[in-house]
């Protein structure tokens, strides 16, 4: 197999959760650029949907999946709906995720239970799920898990205590479902992005984007392209002896 061959995709099923926009979709593009078929979840169907006409633009035929992960008994249907679609998923993007903003002293229980439930536990939910479903029976299974440099380092301008330690919830698990699927020839890896312009991250940005560039190596955030080349690594077979790892893309902010 030349080293071409190792990033091709063609023939293989791609769940990317969280894909109607942002890192996901950047990554279900890398994808189906790729030749794999592509399933995006996400909650609002109108983005969905426009979604579905940027991948279109580039020649990929999108399955779109209404799906709440925040509700884990909706985890089910969503892989059935994939499956069942598709014959067969063969790679599990867990990008879905949300942050919110406050100090320690005054974080709501809730909001640590809403972060904590979509960044962490719908992970293992979805995972497990996919698994049983599909990666075990079929002896492999690729897991992408998007976890971030908050799972590496604290201190990053950001009063954000649940995010935090959902990612590194995130990381750990990524480990965790590693060395216990092995056996399967299901791999599990994560990558943990540094800044990037996001629906989520627009209004921290605006106040931190100068701080952070300033103190990241290559001098910038992350732009529409540079998830994409450790996305399709993760999921060819370019990596098919790593496991367990993870993949900082962050210009080198998380070792500034």
């Amino acid at each position: 197999m030349g080293v071409r061959d190792l990033f091709e995709l063609k023939g293989r099923v791609a769940l990317v959760t969280g894909g109607s926009r942002g890192l996901g979709l950047q990554v279900a593009l890398a994808l189906g650029e790729m030749g794999a078929k592509i399933a995006i979840s996400a909650r609002k169907p109108a983005e969905l949907q426009e979604a579905k006409q940027v991948l279109a633009a580039q020649g990929i035929d999108a399955l779109t999946v209404v799906n709440d992960l925040t509700k884990n008994d909706q985890v089910p249907a969503l892989v059935e709906a994939v499956a069942g679609h598709f014959g067969a998923i063969n790679i599990l993007v867990n990008n879905a995720g949300t942050s919110w903003g406050s100090p320690a002293e005054t974080y709501p229980l809730e909001a640590w239970n809403k972060v904590m439930n979509l960044n962490a536990t719908s992970i293992f939910a979805l995972s497990q799920a996919v698994a049983n479903r599909c990666f075990i029976p079929q002896r492999s299974g690729n897991i992408i898990v998007m976890a971030s440099v908050a799972a590496l380092r604290t201190g990053m301008q950001m009063k954000a205590v649940a995010y935090y330690a959902s990612k590194s919830a995130a990381l750990h698990l990524t480990r965790a479902l590693a060395a216990e699927w092995g056996v399967y020839g299901i791999r599990v890896n994560a990558i943990c992005p540094g800044f990037f312009p996001s629906k989520m991250s627009e209004g921290l940005l605006e106040t931190i984007s100068p701080a952070v560039i300033e103190r990241t190596p290559l001098g910038r955030l992350g732009g529409d392209t540079d998830l994409m080349g450790a996305a399709v690594y993760l999921a060819s077979d370019a990596s098919r002896h790593v496991t367990g790892q993870y993949i900082a893309v962050d210009g080198g902010a998380s070792i500034a």
